[in-house]
């Protein structure tokens, strides 16, 4: 995904507090938040402003496990958690906020759960609901500072343009396999996440998490620097991410630091916006599957027991699986060939393909199956199909001995 507006230039950006600091502290915060309060630049009145903050998380998963349990220690006095998912067992390799006992249960109650036990006087509040343009609004509205935990561009597009609507600093994070970046986005100071991309990825250019993978502790990297700066944001100390870019690798252990500048010709917060309003479908506007894709797979997908029908009546055609080969190593349809989808999106792959049986396609989930099907329909192998669901979907209704992920 190409970065629009970056600069050299070394411009340091210090802010005023973003709240007013609380009345006093207790006795008991006192001794809690000792350790911050011998900190000049942070001392009482800073952790007075954290006590009075109200800050929103949208997300308790990878990135928003170690950005809530930090800010609650932190002693940020409401924490907002937006989240519609439950708990699942491929979660906790990163997830850090929930445990073995919170398999099944909504994520925001869990990681609420966490919270409390981290710090009791923090007021935790939960949106157990999936955040869309329906909400975000009302949600956005009752707090000073959103933290961005999220993992697919319709939701951070809809988070960015809610935030520079409602005039809210929201500090991002992404994280992919050993790579994260992270910024701050605040339009009345700096550029908001369009100034840095314009337009999301073409369709199946950049794998999500559950596809590519991550590292667990990337989370704790990357999150630890969200915290960091809502930190500085909220207490005013410091010199914040506006205006530039957190780049990290984790293998070779490199932190690089891009100045971004605000983009003149911005749809959201340029000169001359096009955006002036919600969008009536981030979705859409992400194309999470290509056109092509969508057009291919009418009248031409089956379900896994459609697929396990054809296998048990001995019915000749390939079974393809498009998936990487760590993902093959896992756990594989019986039958299966590996021919990753990149290898027939190139066309590498094509004069290998017999052109006298079928071509069955699957993935992990639909998508990239989906994707390469159109290729195959474009190559001229008219009768392919792909299996909605894939692997995922043959687990849970043909084979549920077998592990998903």
């Amino acid at each position: 995904m190409a970065i629009s507006g970056w600069a050299s230039e070394n411009v340091v950006m210090s802010l005023p507090p973003l709240v007013e600091p609380a009345e006093s502290l207790s006795v008991d915060e006192i001794r809690r938040y000792s350790r911050h309060l011998i900190i000049p630049d942070v001392g009482v009145a800073g952790q007075k402003r954290l006590k009075n903050a109200k800050v929103l998380c949208v997300g308790a998963g990878g990135l928003g496990s170690p950005a809530l349990m930090y800010l609650a220690a932190a002693g940020v006095g409401t924490l907002g958690i937006v989240e519609f998912d439950t708990v699942d067992e491929s979660n906790l390799q990163r997830q850090i906020i929930h445990g073995q006992s919170d398999i099944g249960r909504p994520k925001a109650e869990s990681a609420a759960a966490s919270i409390r036990e981290i710090n009791p006087y923090v007021n935790v509040v939960i949106h157990n609901t999936a955040i869309d343009r329906d909400n975000v609004f009302d949600i956005f509205g009752q707090y000073d500072l959103i933290v961005d935990g999220t993992d697919n561009f319709a939701t951070r597009y809809l988070v960015n343009d809610a935030a520079v609507l409602l005039g809210k600093p929201y500090v991002w994070g992404s994280i992919y396999r050993f790579d994260g970046q992270a910024s701050v986005f605040w339009a009345e100071h700096g550029p908001c996440y369009r100034c840095l991309y314009p337009e999301p990825p073409p369709p199946g250019m950049v794998p999500s998490c559950a596809e590519g993978g991550v590292l667990g502790v990337l989370c704790a990297s990357i999150g630890a620097i969200q915290v960091t700066e809502a930190i500085k944001l909220l207490t005013g100390v410091g010199e914040p991410l506006v205006g530039s870019l957190m780049v990290y690798d984790a293998l070779e252990m490199t932190y690089r630091k891009i100045k971004v500048r605000k983009d003149p010709a911005c749809a959201l917060c340029g000169e001359n916006p096009t955006v002036t309003q919600l969008l009536e479908d981030y979705e859409d506007f992400c194309g999470a599957v290509s056109v092509e894709a969508q057009e291919a797979v009418v009248d031409s997908t089956i379900t896994a027991r459609e697929l396990k029908e054809w296998q048990d009546a001995e019915k000749d055609f390939l079974l393809v699986d498009v998936r990487e080969p760590a993902e093959f190593e896992i756990v594989r349809i019986p039958g299966s060939v590996l021919i990753p989808k990149g290898e027939i999106l190139s066309g590498e792959a094509l004069a290998t393909l017999p052109q006298d049986k079928q071509i069955v396609l699957h993935c992990k989930s639909g998508v990239r199956s989906a994707e390469a099907l159109a290729a195959l329909k474009a190559a001229g192998f008219k009768d392919a199909v792909h299996v909605q669901g894939g692997v995922l979907a043959w687990v849970k209704t043909i084979d549920p001995s077998l592990p998903s992920y």
